[in-house]
């Protein structure tokens, strides 16, 4: 019995790290325009609010995804997120330092919330049952996605054109849950090319979006 909970709990780790890679990229966005004492605040914070909602979506995973198209909802709203972090301002002296905080943490929250739906299935199939195995992985993954986005921070320094990456991941992520979505499977067991690149297009859409922005912002 103690082996087998041992095994659930290094998958469970393993997935927790494996996702913890989105959210990292997620956090490092969302909080690169914030001065360094800040930008600390709103990745802990960000990070273990993410955490405890993600404790709470796992448990009600079944019950979610029987409401219809929050998937599908679900990825829209990322694709008006890497739009929103691509077109952000990067001077913000003119905005308080409070709002700006709040406003990382806000977008690292919801931005987990979503791209969290489908991941938590995976996670509650694996805790079988086992709730302390779902707090306990993501325990343990918590520190790897905060050294992980500081990371990211750093090359995003170094290579701005990253964010570009970085968006895109998040707008693949949306394209993708939109795809998957139960109440589309009909529709997208008939169109099979709509199933396979409608991530792509997306990633291309909100790209070529925020870049007609940032052109039209310069006239």
């Amino acid at each position: 019995m103690e082996h087998d909970y041992l095994i659930s709990l290094l998958v469970i780790v393993g997935i927790d790290l494996i996702l913890g890679g989105d959210n990292a990229v997620v956090i490092a966005m969302a909080s690169r325009n914030l001065p360094d004492k800040q930008r600390q605040q709103a990745i802990i914070l960000g990070t273990f609010i993410a955490v405890a909602m993600r404790i709470g979506l796992t448990s009600a995973a079944v019950y979610l995804l029987n409401i219809p198209f929050l998937q599908c909802a679900g990825g829209v709203f990322l694709l008006y997120l890497g739009y929103q972090l691509l077109i952000e301002k990067k001077d913000t002296q003119h905005i308080k330092s409070s709002t700006s905080l709040w406003r990382a943490i806000r977008t690292i929250v919801l931005a987990d919330l979503f791209m969290s739906l489908d991941n938590v299935i995976a996670v509650a199939g694996a805790s079988h049952g086992e709730f302390s195995l779902v707090v306990i992985g993501l325990c343990v993954s918590v520190p790897v996605i905060i050294w992980g986005s500081k990371l990211i921070h750093i090359a995003l320094e170094k290579i701005p054109l990253l964010i570009y990456a970085g968006s895109g991941l998040l707008a693949y992520t949306g394209g993708e849950m939109i795809v998957r979505d139960k109440k589309l499977s009909f529709f997208m067991a008939q169109h099979g090319a709509v199933e396979t690149l409608l991530p792509i297009l997306t990633v291309a859409f909100v790209i070529l979006a925020s870049i007609y922005y940032q052109q039209v912002e310069k006239k």
